[in-house]
Parts: structure tokens; sequence; C-alpha cells
């Protein structure tokens, strides 16, 4: 065991002790997330078989029928899945070039796997800590043969254009000929800001990824969805890249689950990431980024170097059984570091009292350091 891993369950052990949790929620055991799953599952489902069958195909069917879309196939990752939305972009319009953003996942989180695997060139589309305009996309001095939009924009704090500003930057993209593909890792957050249901969001582009672990608590795997080409394509590549697995019902029931209970709740979340992002404001020399929450994550500063803050993080969760956010890590500013805070289930509890006499606990263990 590395010692990084070790601190890592260190962390994890901590965090599941806590009463109070601020940002993200109480780790799971292996063996409470299987009594979860086999809570949920007919005694006369079987299993599926290379992607045919049982929870997969209940999966895919209510992830089509969410997205307004087709079909919809079920990848192990989100970054496989997007490697061929790109690939079928290129192959269809004849053009390798990609719009991207400078902080997109491909370009950021995916080791250049849509060059070294799928050949394809990126196109920045805009360097600024947002999606690109209309006028942006209009300007590409190059043709693409995707546009690709990541919505929420993670790296640039969680960020969405308004639905009009969505509307016309697909607009653009097809007047120049281009696909639209939606990075929708966040999707399921991302409608209350965006004042639309997931099925309008999806129904502006060509392909859509959703992810079912990231806010919706499933274990791994996302989806793929769009036509029926689109998905019939998706099935071989997914099969030639390694992502048709024997069985995946494990993942493929917590992701219905998470549909089934975490979906609805969602929006109070965001609504909620509001209230929090406006106390933890106050805090003496905190910014927030963006106000408000455009979902139930936003980025939060302090003055303070990163080890201190997570090293007073974990001390308050070993002592006094409370998580105030961790994760923390430096900036180009030194002495300036910034985490991601997630409102979740457990925040619910906390009222803007309690999230500043919480933070007030957290200030005062940083101070002593």
């Amino acid at each position: 065991m590395t010692d990084a891993y070790a601190e890592r369950l260190r962390r994890l052990a901590a965090q599941r002790d806590c009463d109070t949790v601020l940002s993200g929620v109480r780790p799971a055991s292996v063996r409470e997330q299987l009594a979860a799953l086999g809570a949920a599952v007919p005694d006369d489902l079987l299993p599926d078989f290379y992607g045919e069958g049982g929870a997969v195909e209940q999966l895919e069917r209510r992830v089509a029928e969410l997205l307004g879309v087709e079909a919809a196939a079920l990848f192990p990752t989100g970054t496989m899945a997007q490697q061929v939305a790109m690939r079928y972009g290129a192959e269809l319009t004849g053009r390798d070039a990609v719009g991207l953003h400078p902080l997109s996942h491909p370009l950021v989180h995916e080791r250049d796997a849509y060059a070294l695997l799928g050949g394809l060139r990126a196109v920045r589309t805009t360097a600024a800590p947002r999606n690109p305009t209309a006028e942006e996309v209009a300007a590409l001095d190059e043709p693409i043969g995707t546009l690709f939009l990541e919505l929420p924009l993670r790296d640039a704090g969680f960020v969405l254009p308004s639905w009009d500003e969505l509307v016309a930057v697909v607009g653009a993209a097809r007047e120049r000929g281009a696909r639209v593909h939606l990075d929708g890792a966040r999707l399921w957050e991302s409608t209350v800001h965006l004042g639309h249901s997931a099925a309008e969001v999806a129904g502006l582009a060509d392909s859509t990824y959703v992810s079912f672990y990231k806010s919706l608590g499933g274990h791994s795997g996302a989806a793929l969805a769009g036509d029926a080409e689109l998905v019939r394509y998706a099935r071989a590549w997914r099969h030639r890249y390694g992502g048709t697995l024997f069985q995946q019902w494990p993942a493929a029931l917590a992701a219905l689950a998470g549909l089934e209970g975490e979906l609805p709740r969602l929006a109070g979340y965001v609504a909620h990431a509001k209230v929090v992002a406006e106390a933890l404001a106050t805090l003496p020399g905190a910014r927030v980024h963006p106000t408000p929450p455009h979902t139930h994550q936003f980025r939060l500063w302090l003055p303070r170097p990163a080890d201190a803050l997570d090293a007073a993080n974990l001390a308050l969760a070993e002592e006094e059984k409370a998580w105030f956010a961790g994760g923390w890590r430096d900036t180009e500013v030194p002495g300036l570091a910034l985490t991601e805070v997630t409102v979740a289930g457990p925040a619910l509890e906390l009222g803007p009292d309690q999230i500043l006499d919480l933070a007030d606990r957290f200030l005062r263990r940083v101070a002593s350091r």
C-alpha cells in the first residue's frame, strides 16, 4: 500500500464517522453498497451478457427516455464514450478537427487520447474561463467536425451558459457544418440553471454523454446517447476499445438506483448550494465562484496553504466528527488555496448559522497550525 493510498483511506474513514458533512457525502462501505443494491433487485432479474439483457438494457432504455433520444449505450467510462462520439463526428463530416475548450476534460484529464487513439486535432474555441460563444465559434479560423461543449465546464468552476447562449452557440456550429457533442457528465444538475429539462438540452445536440457516478452516486459508468445510427456505431467501437464487458449489472443497478433516488434530489442540492456559497463568501479572505453557483458545486478560495487547510479539515473530522471541505490545492498565488465544494444530502441539514459555526471551528484549527 502506498503512502498516498493509506492517507486516502484515513480521510475516508474520518469522513465516514462524521455527524456533520458540509461538502460531499459520507462514503459508503462495500458491504453497505451491496446491501443497497440487493434491496432493490427483483428476485427474477438475470445478469446481462456482453451488453445485452438484464439491468444494462433497462438502464439504456431509461437514459434514452430521460434524454428524449432514440437510443443509448452503456460505457465503462466517459473517456471512452467521448472518444467514440468525437470519432463519429470526424467520420461523418470528413473533418478531423474538434472544437475543444482548453479546460475541457479531453485536453486536461485524458492524456491526449483524442489525438493518440482517435487521430483527431484540437481547435481551441476560446481562452475565456467559460464555454465559447456563438461569435467565437463563427470566428474559428478552420472548420471542425464536432463542437464539444462541457456542461458545466468543471475546471472553470462548474460554469454554465444561459439557455439562449447555448442555443446560439449550437446554431453557430450548425452553420459551420459541425456536429455538436455535449459532455454532460454533470448534465443532470445543469437543468436548473438552464431552465430546461435534460431532454430539451440533449435535443440541441447530436450526441450526449452522461455520467452515473459523479452526481448520482453510482459505482462507475457512463452512457452515450443519440440517434440509433450513432448508438450502433458506438457499440461497434465500444467493442474495439475493450469496453464491452462480460457483465456490468453492478454498475447498471447502481446507476438505476441513482436515477431513481438521487436524480429527483439534485434540484434541491442546487438550491441549497446558493445558501452555502453565500455563507462561505463572508469568511475572512474567502472567495466563491461562480456567484451564485450554477450547479450544486462551486469553487472556494481561502488565504492559506493547501496542506494546512487539509490538515485542519482532517483534524476537525477525527476529533469533532465534522467535515468542512477537503481536497485543497495551492494556486499560482502563494498562500492561496482552492477547493471544490459539493453540496449534497448531508449539507441540506445545515442552515446559514450552522455553516458559519462549522467554518469558524475549521478556521480556528487552521490558525493554530
